[in-house]
């Protein structure tokens, strides 16, 4: 199956997109510090249900107001589940837990090793064999996350934030594969908001199995920094702006807007969201995590911005 633009107001459609992508960068970079301060007061479990659930019912709304349908098309909701799944559910929790347990600004470093995962799933699933250049992105990545894990190894703490946010950024890519293989026909609002949705219930039901338990609670220890004048600010920017707009602009860009050019939004998000880490919550990398930026953020431009690699021959599928 494929997806096209209409010829019809495509130009201003492109356009808007293009507009789009460095206010994605803004919106999901700040929303790195926005999480770390709702942490003092709620459990990822939490967050992740108040804000997907919000945002869903948002943008469902707006759909419905907008005259679309609501209904996922026959044989397309096996694929929206899986594609909420691993991108909203597991990136989501990911990057909250790689919170709890580790500094932000490192997180949102490796949580970008998204496009390296993204090239090795892209072979086997969408034929796409990585040439020079993307393995080049490969090794450079491997390097910055070695330097990032190289004061865990000496310091002997645990690496659950690490961990966390390198399966947050594999289980970004896996959904971002899978819904290239098999993208989704209905409006983009309804879509983004089915996803957030089923996010959501996912979430509420982590919060009722694990939400009374002593560690995969995620529940904050201690009395936050922040007033609660913080709180009720960083509530709003998560629902309004860092899930229910910026999700609805990634799913636009990814449909309207080459991959290289999409990805320009995307190599935003770490600077600002260690930039805003540092501004904002007054955490200092260390070397290791200079270093380990400095390598993973040209390895995931040049794995993303490189032109795309011919497919291997596939059989037809029928859709």
């Amino acid at each position: 199956m494929s997806r096209s633009a209409p010829a019809a107001g495509a130009p201003a459609g492109t356009l808007a997109a293009a507009l789009a992508v460095p206010a994605l960068g803004l919106l999901w970079g700040l929303n790195w510090p926005t999480v770390r301060v709702l942490l003092g007061w709620w459990s990822p479990w939490t967050i992740r249900t108040v804000g997907l659930g919000a945002g869903a019912l948002l943008l469902l709304a707006l759909a419905r107001s907008r005259g679309q349908a609501l209904a996922v098309p026959p044989g397309q909701r096996l694929r929206l589940v899986g594609s909420a799944l691993f991108t909203i559910v597991g990136f989501n929790l990911g990057t909250a837990f790689a919170q709890v347990a580790g500094s932000t600004s490192r997180a949102a470093i490796i949580t970008f090793t998204m496009p390296l995962w993204a090239t090795l799933l892209a072979w086997p699933l969408l034929g796409e064999r990585p040439d020079r250049r993307r393995w080049l992105a490969l090794a450079l990545g491997g390097g910055g996350l070695a330097l990032l894990a190289l004061p865990l190894l000496q310091s002997r703490a645990s690496p659950a934030g690490v961990m966390l946010a390198l399966g947050a950024g594999m289980s970004w890519a896996a959904g971002t594969v899978l819904l290239k293989r098999y993208p989704l026909s209905m409006p983009h609002v309804a879509a983004t908001g089915w996803q957030l949705a089923v996010g959501a219930l996912t979430c509420a039901l982590g919060w009722l199995a694990f939400g009374a338990h002593p560690v995969l609670s995620g529940a904050p220890q201690g009395t936050p920094p922040w007033p609660v004048s913080a709180f009720w600010v960083a509530l709003a920017y998560h629902i309004l702006l860092a899930m229910a707009l910026a999700y609805l602009l990634w799913f636009d860009i990814i449909a309207r807007l080459p991959a290289g050019v999409a990805a320009l939004g995307t190599l935003l998000v770490p600077v600002v969201g260690v930039i805003s880490a540092m501004s904002l919550l007054g955490e200092r990398p260390g070397l290791p995590d200079l270093l380990g930026f400095a390598l993973i953020i040209p390895a995931a431009a040049i794995a993303l911005l490189a032109p795309a690699p011919a497919r291997a021959p596939a059989p037809s599928r029928a859709h």
